[in-house]
């Protein structure tokens, strides 16, 4: 596309379209289900759609919240969360788990989910989903502008300090990222997206110098 031709627009000044795009063009993104425990013992469980990985050693992964919410509060207290693999099988209890309900109620229960115990941290695992991540509070960030103007948004990074994966998700010791069926979150009000086998392709990264 002609650059003459693209829809430019300032995000301080509106997109001038039905659905702000940003989120739609920074996607399909991966899922943070994010379960977490209140000081007090009430279990959370929340999908976030700002969420990725971030480093390798030690593995470090991240979600953004906007917003003070029960998810961010948990991991401040405590310093513990699990990250759960949202999955086709999974979409519905995911959505589930996503209603504003108050500080007192149980996701898991809402969800009609099964809560399993770490063997690191003292958040509870999403039994039912093939992949979990137990973390530790690495940093916990209020985001801001570029003029240094918070935001009511705040990233929490964790490390990664055990996995738990499906045998099944694993043939001949290569973790089969399709065979999950992992869902991702993209724009507008409810657009997601499914990893298939058929989806998928491989290139290897070039060497130096490219011949």
């Amino acid at each position: 596309m002609a650059n003459d031709t693209a829809h430019v627009y300032l995000p301080l000044e509106g997109h001038r379209l039905r659905h702000d795009p940003f989120n739609a063009i920074v996607g399909p993104r991966p899922i943070g289900w994010i379960s977490t425990v209140s000081e007090t013992g009430v279990a959370n469980l929340a999908p976030y759609s700002f969420f990725n990985a971030f480093n390798y050693t030690p593995p470090i992964v991240g979600f953004s919240t906007i917003g003070w919410k029960d998810s961010v509060a948990n991991v401040a207290a405590t310093k513990v969360f699990c990250w759960n693999l949202a999955t086709k099988a999974l979409a519905q209890a995911m959505n589930l788990s996503c209603a504003p309900a108050p500080p007192e109620i149980d996701e898991f229960e809402v969800a009609g989910l099964t809560k399993a115990p770490g063997v690191q941290v003292a958040a509870p695992r999403v039994l039912e989903s093939p992949v979990n991540f137990e973390c530790r509070l690495s940093q916990l960030i209020q985001l801001q502008g570029a003029d240094g103007t918070k935001a009511d948004s705040w990233l929490v990074l964790g490390e990664v300090v055990a996995i738990h994966i499906d045998p099944s998700l694993i043939v001949d010791g290569v973790y089969d990222t399709a065979a999950a069926r992992p869902i991702l979150r993209a724009g507008r009000m409810g657009d997601y997206f499914e990893i298939t086998p058929e989806a998928g392709f491989e290139m290897r990264r070039p060497r130096w110098p490219i011949e």
